[in-house]
């Protein structure tokens, strides 16, 4: 699991804003019927199974049953139309990715 340091330094703007600079950021995934992946992503503590990422002073957390999904996917945060910015998860690993273009 790889971040961008667009997307890092978004998320600890918004652990400073949320009062969580002490929690980690979890990232799940999970297989859909169509065998796309759906991802989900939030703060929380540390559990004991859980393999721990240092990215760009952010704290990752993925459960072993996420791992397998997420091994190659990039967390990154970008304009997708103007004024508006969001979290995308680019991962040839899900049948929908599409590789960005570059600009």
């Amino acid at each position: 699991m790889k971040i961008t340091e667009a997307a890092a330094r978004q998320i600890l703007l918004q652990a400073n804003e949320n009062d969580a600079r002490n929690l980690g950021l979890r990232i799940a995934a999970k297989r859909m019927e169509d065998g796309g992946i759906d991802y989900a992503m939030g703060f929380d503590e540390q559990h004991d199974a859980d393999a721990v990422y240092n990215k760009h002073g952010v704290t990752l957390f993925i459960s072993p049953a996420s791992q397998d999904l997420l091994d190659k996917a990039t967390l990154d945060y970008v304009e997708l139309d103007e004024g508006d910015r969001q979290f995308v998860f680019h991962n040839p690993l899900d049948p929908n990715y599409v590789e960005p273009e570059n600009t």
